[in-house]
Parts: C-alpha cells; structure tokens; sequence
C-alpha cells in the first residue's frame, strides 16, 4: 500500500501543479473576453477592428482548457458537485467506500468511453489540420487534442482517489478530507 500511496502522491503532485496552471488562465480568459467587449466598442466608435476572430476564438479555447485540465485538479480538491443529503453525514470509511466505488463503476469508465469516442474525431482534425471556418480564425486540431488530455488526467487522478480511498477502507489514512 506504501507504493501505491506515493504514486498517489505523484499523481497529486502533476495535478496541483496542473491546476494552478489553469487557474491563471482564468485570468487571462477574462483579459481577453474584456479585450473583446471594450475592443468591439472602441472599433464602433473609431471606425477601427481592435479585435477579431482569433482573440474571441482564444477565450472559448481558454475557457475549454480550464475546463478540461480543471477536472482533475477539481475531482483531487473534492470540490465536484454531488448531492450529499447522505454523503456529508456519513463516517470517512462509509466516505471512501461510495467514493472508491463511484470512482472505479463510473469515473473510470465515463473518462475511458469519452477518449473512445471522442479519439477518431481528434485524429481525423489532427489529419486534415482542421481550422476555423470563420476568417482569421485559429487552428481548431490542438484544442481537440485537448479532450483526449483532459480525461486521461481525470482518469490518473480518479486512480489516485481510489488509492487513497482503498487507504482509507484499510484504516491507514484515516483522515478523509486530506484531498478526498
């Protein structure tokens, strides 16, 4: 179990560093969806395009990056939403055992049946180079990409979650609110 606690551990390590990555493309999410309005009037007022496809197209790649790489960091913080009418009253074993068990029949196989499904799409764009359609727009190929590296993360990281839940159900980690 000690090795299984540090690839965990590994795995939260990636994820934290990974997460506060993203967070600071919220930041400059915002900065470009601000850009983009005040751009856009400042264009009306002068006669000028002080924004365009691309920087639009940015913030919704932006916003699907966040989301993306977010998940897992998400899922490490226990920050998901559930319904907890029974969950937040229950013992941390009774905790790790619903967690362990959603984690393995439902986490696990969701992320697996997305990059499935999603992974011919991701070739055929990285194939053909996909792009926007829409003039001055951006490479649509890498964001797609995206998806396949998002799932995967939430993949290592429901693996960590269960470790540390099996933990749990052993009585060697007894705290359940240390990441869970």
């Amino acid at each position: 179990m000690e090795k299984l606690l540090r690839i965990s551990n590994i795995i939260d390590n990636c994820t934290e560093r990974i997460g506060r990555f993203t967070s600071w493309l919220v930041l400059v999410m915002i900065v470009l969806g601000v850009w983009n309005v005040i751009g856009r009037y400042l264009g009306r007022i002068t006669g000028n395009n002080f924004t365009s496809n691309a920087y639009i197209e940015s913030q919704w790649y932006i916003f699907d990056l966040v989301f993306l790489l977010g998940a897992a960091y998400t899922l490490k913080h226990n920050e998901h939403v559930r319904v907890d009418i029974f969950y937040s009253n229950w013992p941390p074993r009774r905790k790790a055992l619903a967690d362990l068990v959603g984690t393995i029949f439902f986490l696990i196989p969701f992320c697996i049946i997305t990059i499935i499904f999603s992974w011919d799409a991701v070739v055929a764009s990285w194939q053909i180079k996909e792009a926007s359609s829409d003039p001055g727009g951006l490479p649509r190929y890498p964001i797609k990409a995206m998806i396949i590296v998002g799932f995967v993360l939430l993949i290592f990281q429901g693996i960590s979650q269960a470790i540390k839940n099996l933990a749990i159900l052993q009585s060697r980690e007894e705290n359940h609110d240390t990441g869970l």
